[in-house]
């Protein structure tokens, strides 16, 4: 019996996956379209004052630039309403554009109108607004998370606004340029792990060389995201790391490593990885699942968002 993509996605079935961020996504897409916008005011309010000042550096928002502006340009009123077209996914020309947007220009794009609402130059949340029960329920588990989950729950969230036809908005391609000088390279150590593709990909990633990434992979390997299904095939990976991956910063601290059936090897990493949203102090746990086939090259990896910092010390003890 080999693996199929199905099959590989149960390899360290007892790794500990935070269930806390789904369950807090699925009930803030149940509020109502005021709630939710204000319930991402505050907490954006709360979360920028330990955004850095360079994730909007990192972010290419130029094409997101010309949406922020008609919205600043427009009166009060028609600023809450785009808003609410966002969360409502209505089908309108500025929430078909904002589905074309990439994750991280997403992220952008509500830090930004967060920031002029603040300043008064968008419609701001009323200040007497009082959030339903529900909705200040949700607020509070989310101060509860660690830094890392608050941002893969508002990643979830705004990434899934505004409108997309059936068969999905086509992605604004974001330019490629040759950079000036070589992109810095850092090997990593990973205690446990001395597997040269593995130690490869992460090498390549932090480096942001996604095609020397995902030629690690076999042809019909797949790349789970976090929450997310497989994405298979060398082009849909390639252009999930593109739009998803830049900033990122990859600190894998340790693993084990084991045989498989058909002459497949599995290995799970856990470690941080750190996003230009936040400084350096906060990480989101994660385990990488590795499934390697026979030729060493990468079948299957899953990502996954950690319950707890004790998972990353648990490598002896969970499989």
């Amino acid at each position: 019996m080999s693996f199929t993509i199905d099959s590989a996605r149960s390899i360290f079935p007892d790794t500990q996956v935070s269930n806390s961020v789904p369950a807090i996504v699925q009930s803030f897409n149940q509020l109502s379209a005021e709630d939710q916008l204000a319930l991402l005011w505050f907490a954006y309010t709360e979360m920028g004052l330990t955004i850095t000042p360079a994730a909007m550096q990192v972010v290419n928002m130029v094409f997101a630039e010309p949406t922020l502006t008609e919205i600043k340009q427009m009166p009060a009123r028609q600023q809450t309403q785009v808003m609410c077209d966002l969360v409502n996914h209505t089908d309108t020309p500025i929430c078909r554009t904002y589905s074309s947007f990439g994750t991280n220009v997403k992220l952008g794009f509500w830090y930004q109108l967060s920031e002029w609402m603040k300043q008064g130059i968008v419609a701001p949340i009323p200040k007497d607004y009082k959030l339903s029960a529900q909705a200040a329920d949700l607020l509070q588990a989310i101060r509860q998370l660690e830094g890392g989950q608050q941002l893969t729950v508002f990643q979830d969230v705004v990434v899934n606004m505004g409108y997309a036809p059936t068969g999905g908005t086509a992605k604004v391609q974001e330019p490629v340029i040759a950079p000036k000088e070589a992109a810095p390279r850092t090997r990593v150590s990973i205690k446990g792990i001395d597997n040269a593709t593995v130690l490869s990909y992460m090498d390549n990633m932090n480096a942001f060389d996604f095609q020397a990434a995902v030629a690690l992979f076999a042809t019909e390997g797949a790349l789970k995201p976090p929450f997310q299904e497989p994405i298979a095939g060398p082009e849909k990976i390639l252009a999930y790391m593109r739009d998803e991956c830049y900033g990122l910063k990859l600190l894998p601290e340790q693993g084990v490593s084991e045989p498989a059936v058909a002459g497949f090897t599995q290995i799970k990493v856990t470690g941080k990885v750190q996003t230009p949203w936040f400084d350096d102090k906060v990480g989101i746990n994660l385990a990488w699942r590795f499934l390697l086939n026979p030729e060493g090259q990468i079948f299957f990896v899953g990502i996954d968002v950690l319950a707890s910092p004790q998972e990353l010390l648990n490598l002896g003890l969970v499989r």
